[in-house]
This record gives C-alpha cells, structure tokens and sequence, in this order.
C-alpha cells in the first residue's frame, strides 16, 4: 500500500461526539463554510498515482480534486459523480475522504446555515411539525449502524450489451459507521395517519431534471409497512465525523440493505402521503425487472417485450464478493504464497461464506472470513494461495448470506444497468521463479 497514503490514515482526526457538539456548539450553531472543514488543500498533499487509475477495476477516467475529499475517479462533474479508487476498500471503514459521489442533480448546496436550517414533517401527520439540528442531538437517543452505501448502477460498466448511464467500474459503493437518530422516533412524534401508504424523501440539492423530464428535485418514496423504516436512521454522522458535505451534511437518510439511491442526501422534507407517489425518480426512474435477479435478456429487450417493473427500492441489494488484492496490475511468482484479499457484503443479512476459485470458477475452496461488523457491512476474507505454475490464471470468488442467496455465473442484463451482482472474476499473470 502507497506509505503516503498509510500516514493519512494513522492521522486521520476522529471526533468523539462530544468533541463534536463542543466543536459546533448547540447554541451557537452557525454558517458552517464546509469549505474550510478537512480537506480541500490538504487532500492534495495525499498522494494517489493520479494519472493511472487501475484499468481492472475501476472506471477509466481522470483523478478530480473537490473540497473535504482525496483524489477520486471522475465521471462527471456537473453534477458531480466520483467513484472511489480500489486501495481504499483494503480497509472495513470506507474513509469519508475518500467516499464515493452520486448527484443526479447539479444545484448542490456550497453551506449550510444550521442556525435556520429545520427538517419539516409535513402531509398526512396528525402534528405535521419541524426539527432543528439541535433538536435532532439533545431530544432523540443517538444511535449508530455500520452499512454499505451502494449505488444501484455500481459496476455498470460490466453490461453487455452497454446500456446508458454512468459507467461505474467496481467504486461506486463504501462501508460506514453512521449515527443519528432512529427515523420511526422522529415520525412518531408527528404521529401518522392510520391512512398513509409511503413516506417520502426530499433533501435540499435540485437542478436541471434529466432532459425531457420535469424532475427538479430528487424525490424517494419508501412503503409505510417496509420493514426496514424500523432500522432506517436520520444519520447526522459518518464515521463519527460530520457528514461531508458532498455526502449529504446535514443529514442523511440512511437505509440499511437499500441501494443509495434511497439514502437522500441532504435531507430536509419528510412527508407522509395517502396514496403512492408518482414521481419521476419512482414511476420512470429507478425501475427493475419484477423476476429473479432482476434480469432480462437484451432480445427480449430489443422485441419489446413487456415486463413487469418495480421500484428498485422494493428489494434490498443481492449479495455480492470482490477481490480486492491482488490486483492485475502485478505479475505473481510461481510456487510463492500470496494472500488473495476481499470484501464481501448482502443487503438481505450476514455474510456465512466466501469461496475462491483460482481457475475460473471450475473449482472452489472456501475463503477465511474476517470480524464481523454487522449484517449490513463489509466483511473482509482472505485466503492463502500458492500459484503451482507460471501463467494466467482467472480468480473468482463468490459470497453466501444468511438467507442463502449466492452469486449468479451468468451475467444479467436490464435497461438500467441495476443490481449488477455476477462472480467477480481477475485475471492474475504469474511468471517463473528464475
């Protein structure tokens, strides 16, 4: 691993919540000018090869220097989408420097004025209501999940046939510790309506809506009976730091096992609603195939076949491995040892096994699991692998959860370029040992 980037991490300042509320101050929350927090001139003293990008994992797209992050992988700056480099995910907390970004608009607030700032509860409440930052700290209890933020296209670029979007690489996803308070504490103080059907989520970014659409803000709807309202958090912290601002401070949703597309960032309005929303962002946008794996063939496709859609929101994310080390950019020894690292993750529960195939997916043999953090995180595994012969080989590993879902062989295929979930396969040269 880059030295460099080994220091920033021993230095990295962690800010206990107490430490937190004296740093902002309950009475005097003010204009927080995010510009200055951490970041900014300092990320660019951190030295990532900014002109190689690994071309096996990732995006192939240049380095793009914001405030409050390191160098990452950009592909779009308007509105800004940046995808987190490989190196990163050798650790179980994705750092928040280095988390990766998804805006689908581009009025992106530059601060947050605290002191006026509320979240509103309006709609179908018996005592629609609004909270201050303050409230939100001193009234509700603090509580923290550890979780994997994942965008719905991540690893997009996979498709095949193509199918448009952003053309993520394997970065479009991060593992955190977040805090806050329990969404169900802050809606049964506005006491819902016995006839509300979703609550919807709105935060402050807006902009100009995908071209013939009339979406200017970025609007998410969850069912009143999902169960995860239960775990949902109002998260006012990441990695016991304030949230960066391209990550959503204020606060954020947080939905455990969802893909990010639900976790609105920036999060203002909550509204509850007696009948379901249809909105752009969750009649059009956001859809999937209602079948297994959430696929369907491009034939089908190109025929216009119908098929049957739904929000991608109604499933939690489908299980999935990486190999994280080593990566193709290296050439191994033959009959020399090296440790094949991972990560994997399912948003239906705990990781129970990994298995790793170093032909290809002919044969496998189970991976060592890692400390777990809990059933919506990362889970590292590794295993030891000793190449018998010079060559290449094609690594694969492939994850089970609790509920026994495992990895498709076959790659889907859907319009969106959603839920990509297939055995993650690296090839690997290995060259002789004299």
């Amino acid at each position: 691993m880059n030295r460099d980037l080994l220091n920033y991490f021993l230095h990295f300042p962690v800010i206990s919540r107490r430490e937190w509320l004296k740093i902002f101050g309950l009475s005097t929350l003010s204009t927080l000018s995010l510009q200055k927090s951490f970041g900014g001139e300092e990320a660019k003293k951190t030295h990532l090869d900014v002109t190689h990008p690994s071309p096996y994992w990732t995006s192939q797209n240049p380095f793009a220097y914001e405030p409050q992050k390191l160098p990452l992988i950009r592909l779009n700056d308007r509105p800004i989408v940046l995808e987190t480099p490989r190196e990163f995910f050798e650790f179980p907390f994705t750092p928040n420097a280095a988390f990766y970004v998804r805006y689908h608009l581009d009025g992106i607030p530059n601060s947050v004025d605290l002191s006026k700032w509320r979240l509103f509860l309006e709609g179908n409440f018996l005592s629609p209501t609004s909270f201050s930052f303050a409230d939100l700290l001193t009234r509700f209890e603090p509580v923290s999940i550890i979780a994997v933020n994942q965008c719905s296209g991540n690893s997009r670029s996979r498709f095949y046939p193509r199918v448009p979007g952003a053309q993520w690489g394997n970065g479009a996803m991060g593992n955190a510790k977040w805090t806050g308070v329990r969404l169900m504490d802050v809606l049964n103080k506005a006491k819902m309506q016995d006839n509300t059907v979703q609550i919807q989520f709105q935060g402050f970014d807006y902009g100009r809506s995908p071209e013939g659409t009339p979406a200017h803000s970025f609007i998410k709807s969850l069912d009143r009976d999902d169960p995860i309202l239960e775990e949902t958090l109002l998260a006012y912290a990441m990695n016991d730091e304030p949230l960066p601002l391209l990550n959503g401070f204020p606060l954020r949703l947080v939905v455990p096992g969802k893909f990010a597309t639900y976790w609105i960032k920036h999060l203002t309005w909550i509204r509850a609603l007696d009948s379901e929303d249809t909105n752009f962002w969750m009649k059009t946008a956001y859809r999937i195939p209602k079948n297994r794996n959430n696929s369907i063939s491009f034939e089908d496709y190109q025929k216009g076949l119908p098929v049957e859609t739904v929000p991608i929101g109604a499933i939690q994310m489908p299980v999935r491995s990486f190999i994280i080390q080593p990566g193709g950019d290296i050439k191994l020894v033959e009959k020399m040892a090296v440790q094949v690292k991972g990560i994997a993750f399912s948003g239906h529960g705990r990781i129970v096994k990994v298995e790793f195939s170093s032909d290809g997916g002919k044969n496998w043999q189970e991976a060592i699991l890692e400390r777990d953090l809990g059933k919506y995180s990362f889970r590292h595994w590794h295993i030891h692998w000793r190449p018998q012969a010079a060559g290449e080989y094609t690594l694969a590993s492939r994850a089970w959860d609790e509920k026994g879902n495992t990895q498709p062989a076959t790659p889907i295929w859907n319009p969106g370029g959603y839920c990509w979930n297939t055995i993650e396969t690296q090839k690997i040269w290995v060259g002789k040992n004299s």
